[in-house]
């Protein structure tokens, strides 16, 4: 008789290898097919919604390994908060407009198209690299409502953006004026505080002497009666900014000194400078000299001193004022700093402060970074290429002192990497500090939304805090073609607003709304204003495309009041229960929706925000195609399937960066591998059951069955404690470890016996199945969030690949409760530690020769009284749970544990492996043991405990 047959051997179509690669595309087929996102949402309903809403990535090139961490951490969240008993809606968007998009038509079809043009291929580029991302996202598994997207460009979010703009306005935030904004030459227009980045450049710095201008007060200021001719120095690492010099700037309680110097200058025999950086200064001149008077920097408030190029042209004999200034330091140059209002945020507010006027401030370079022609002696020069001249000049007229060549970090453009400058230009702003109805500004409003938001992690609350706490006036207006515009009507003579410019701006939004933002377009003034269309311009900017994601939460969720419509408000809700991004986020889409959110409704439009670090490679290098280091996630998916990058995603702590390379996903591999092997084990066994008809009740479940139920339901409590938290990485860790340590290394290592060798419908393995069961279940649903296509093509498997829903619209597994749980876990947990012991010393005799598997060996375990006891409890069970063919129980009167092996002396049962003294105890089956003639022809054997 072949008694192999007559095992319960596991029988499952769920392979052991997932040849995910191949294999993935068609789980997404399917999943499209049968509508599971519609059936989701089906199931969801009613439910308490959870809102996680998209930040947009920008519809422009493939999806690179930050894009792919960003929509699987989300997609995680989501599924994982549906399966919680949440209805979490997804819908994924796009940031369409701006300057990206518009480089690419300039690069595709030349420069200095019509608006209209440009405006059209913008629209088509964009919908062709949504449709390419989209597909790379839908690959990774990710779950989503990806029919119906938003996107920035759709007309009615276009409609609502004006809108939002519109009643920003109205509430008294927006404002036109003359300030120095971010400029990039190469952009032709202002930049966002997000798209600013640093890096290293030389540039030449100079010290620069400006003659004193009027000697007599300069005397009386140092309580001198007179002084001998002489100048004020500065420090400058930008030279370009001299020709547009109009004042000089001290801090009014530093230390300034009057030094003679032992050999005169061209300026005169006198240097004026902070008296703690005299020494130094002379020294790094080749100047010697001696301190003769000194005043505080209160005392020269409003002398007066010649340009430095006064003598080189007429066009700069113009006198510069000292103004007061606490943000003026001794950490470098001579305590005394040179202002040109229009290329200097502090310059510009000290001018302004002391009665500057816009008209009045010299703004010399133009958008592309030439000087106007009309700048003496530099006229039409581009700046960079104009500061070895100007220093030349400099030199020639007397007033240079030093120059020498320096690296320090310094502002560029994060799209074009060349630097980038600030310039006076008139534009729109949103005021921090202005104060609405509400009383507090919109930098306090922010500040105090900062306070009552979750951050996940906690760090990203300074981060938010100072970046706001810090920041200038928001820039709404750009100089763009493809952006929504600011559709303003301005006088041409005052330069004010229409005075009905918020109903016209709704005239415009229901236009826009029928044909998008080329309504605007073609719009003629007369079409709305009639007759006084003569005296008003359209305003020709577009709006800053941080304010096109920084509205969503009202042209997408629909507001808090649903003022704006919003194109998924049906859907959705405001505020969204998460937002998570990149940590860049913080100075970009965290930032502006903070902003836009506190302005429409006086609070964040979320409740908390998570941050997740950048992807470096396997050496901690940012990903470089010059350094070879790029791992592309549609290669990943093509090689080893996007399961490894969900998998590697969620295995990884997120709050920093996030390492990657061939060996780190080889060991992901390995990972995958041992929780696909405990899946094809659980389902094999589970093959002949059905928990209807064939589960055992809890009180008549055997004790390890039990004890096993118990340990899944701490791990899966550990484990959605975690999901809630979006601790990801310990979920990972916990799942593995629970596949390989508490069911392959323990409970599952066990039970083998009694579920191959115990009757087919036995209470024995009826009983291990019912545990099995509810651990199948259990496990299969806390891994489907992560692992979304094994999950779902296990679930499928248990339940004998019928066609039932998919896995996400199943809530997490229930389990059977048990009261005596945690005393079931503190006895077996003990056990546990016994059987480790007891492994290990079968080890080191499997090890010498003298045995081979452990059914081979019998034991003498000599035991305290505690341990006595736990272990007698088994029974004969007790040798189940060792594995080893006999388990002889001792008193230790010494209390200690002794394990004692020897090779066992009677012969292999051909069905079980047991070597027992009963093999062959019937003569119609000689090769068998007497439990097993039980189990096959009999009542069954006696277990009750494993």
């Amino acid at each position: 008789m072949d008694y192999r047959k007559t095992l319960n051997l596991p029988e499952t179509p769920f392979p052991m290898r997932g040849d995910l690669a191949k294999r993935e595309p068609g789980w997404i087929t399917e999943w499209e097919e049968k509508k599971v996102y519609a059936a989701i949402r089906e199931a969801s309903r009613g439910r308490p919604k959870f809102i996680l809403h998209d930040g947009p990535p920008y519809a422009n090139g493939d999806i690179h390994i930050g894009h792919a961490v960003n929509k699987i951490l989300k997609d995680i969240i989501v599924k994982s908060r549906a399966m919680a008993g949440y209805d979490a809606v997804y819908v994924p968007g796009w940031d369409c407009h701006g300057m990206p998009i518009e480089i690419q038509i300039e690069k595709k079809y030349g420069k200095h198209l019509p608006v209209a043009e440009v405006q059209s291929k913008a629209r088509a580029y964009a919908y062709e690299q949504i449709d390419r991302q989209r597909a790379d996202f839908k690959r990774l598994g990710v779950l989503a409502d990806w029919d119906r997207p938003y996107l920035t460009m759709n007309f009615s979010n276009e409609a609502d953006e004006l809108r939002s703009l519109a009643r920003i306005l109205e509430k008294g935030y927006v404002f036109r004026g003359l300030k120095p904004v971010n400029w990039c030459f190469d952009c032709g227009s202002a930049l966002a505080e997000a798209e600013v980045e640093y890096a290293d450049r030389k540039d030449t710095s100079v010290h620069v002497a400006f003659k004193f201008g009027d000697k007599e007060k300069l005397a009386h200021a140092f309580g001198l009666p007179q002084i001998d001719d002489g100048a004020i120095v500065i420090w400058t690492t930008t030279p370009w900014t001299l020709p547009a010099n109009q004042a000089l700037n001290v801090h009014p309680e530093i230390d300034y000194s009057l030094v003679k110097l032992d050999q005169p200058r061209s300026t005169g025999s006198l240097l004026l400078l902070a008296k703690d950086l005299v020494a130094s200064c002379l020294e790094q001149w080749k100047l010697s000299g001696k301190i003769i008077a000194t005043a505080k920097g209160d005392a020269l408030t409003n002398l007066e001193f010649k340009h430095p190029l006064y003598d080189a042209h007429d066009g700069y004999q113009r006198m510069a004022p000292i103004y007061l200034g606490d943000y003026v330091t001794l950490d470098s140059g001579t305590g005394v700093v040179h202002s040109a209002p229009a290329y200097g945020i502090e310059d510009f507010v000290s001018c302004k402060a002391h009665g500057l006027t816009d008209d009045q401030i010299i703004g010399p370079v133009m958008g592309d970074g030439h000087y106007v022609e009309s700048l003496p002696l530099f006229g039409g020069l581009m700046i960079w290429k104009a500061n070895p001249l100007i220093v030349d000049a400099l030199q020639n007229a007397g007033s240079l002192l030093h120059t020498e060549t320096q690296k320090h970090s310094y502002m560029h453009c994060w799209r074009h990497k060349t630097p980038i400058i600030y310039r006076a230009t008139s534009q729109w702003f949103a005021g921090m500090d202005r104060q609405p109805d509400s009383g507090k500004s919109l930098r306090e409003t922010a500040l105090e939304g900062i306070e009552n938001t979750e951050f996940y992690p906690a760090w990203g609350r300074a981060r938010l805090h100072a970046m706001i706490a810090n920041r200038p006036d928001w820039t709404l207006s750009r100089q763009r073609q493809w952006g929504v515009p600011m559709a303003f009507f301005v006088h041409k003579e005052t330069g004010e607003l229409h005075p009905r410019t918020v109903e016209l701006m709704e005239e415009v939004a229901l236009r826009i709304e029928q044909h998008g933002i080329e309504a605007w377009q073609s719009l003629e003034p007369a079409d709305l204003l009639g007759d006084e269309a003569a005296h008003y311009e359209k305003n020709r900017d577009t709006l800053d495309v941080w304010f096109d994601s920084g509205t969503t939460h009202a042209t997408v969720l629909g507001g808090q009041d649903h003022s704006v419509k919003g194109s998924h408000a049906d859907d959705l809700a405001w505020p969204a229960d998460l937002y998570l991004e990149g940590s860049d986020q913080h100075r970009g889409w965290f930032h502006s929706s903070l902003l836009t959110g506190c302005m429409l409704y006086g609070r964040p439009p979320y409740k908390a925000l998570l941050t997740h670090g950048f992807v470096v490679d396997g050496q901690g290098r940012k990903m470089s195609k010059s350094v070879g280091n790029v791992i592309a996630p549609q290669k990943v998916s093509d090689s080893l399937g996007a399961e490894i990058l969900r998998l590697w995603t969620a295995a990884t702590d997120y709050s920093g960066e996030l390492s990657i390379s061939d060996e780190i996903l080889k060991r992901v591999v390995e990972g995958y591998r041992r929780i696909r092997n405990t899946l094809k084990f659980l389902l094999g066994n589970l093959q002949d059951f059905t928990i209807a008809t064939d589960g055992v009740e809890l009180e008549h479940m055997f004790e390890i069955d039990r004890y096993a139920l118990a340990m899944t339901a701490a791990m899966q409590a550990e484990t959605l404690a975690n999901y809630k938290r979006y601790e990801f990485h310990p979920i990972v860790s916990r799942l593995q470890i629970f596949c390989s340590e508490d069911l392959g290394a323990f409970y599952l290592d066990v039970l083998k016996d009694r579920l191959y060798t115990a009757g087919k419908d036995s209470v024995a393995r009826r009983s291990a199945q019912t545990a099995v069961h509810h651990i199948s279940h259990t496990l299969i649903k806390l891994l489907a969030p992560i692992v979304s296509f094994t999950a779902e093509e296990a679930w499928k498997d248990l339940h004998g690949n019928q066609d039932v829903a998919s896995i996400f619209t199943e809530l997490f597994h229930a389990l059977p409760e048990q009261v005596d749980a945690k005393l079931l876990r503190e006895r077996w947990d003990r056990l546990r530690d016994i059987r480790a012991d007891v492994m290990r010393k079968i080890e080191e005799v499997r090890t010498s020769g003298e045995i081979g598997s452990s059914l081979a060996a019998e034991l003498d375990i000599y035991a305290g009284a505690d341990d006595h006891r736990l272990l007698a409890s088994l029974e004969d069970d007790l040798r189940f749970v060792l594995i080893v063919s006999r388990a002889n129980l001792h008193a230790d009167p010494q209390g200690t544990l002794r394990i004692v092996v020897n090779p066992t002396k009677h012969p292999k049962c051909e069905r079980c492996w047991h070597h027992r003294e009963d093999v062959g105890v019937d003569p119609e089956h000689p090769v068998i043991c007497g439990r097993c003639v039980s189990n096959l022809f009999k009542l069954g054997e006696l277990r009750r405990h494993a």
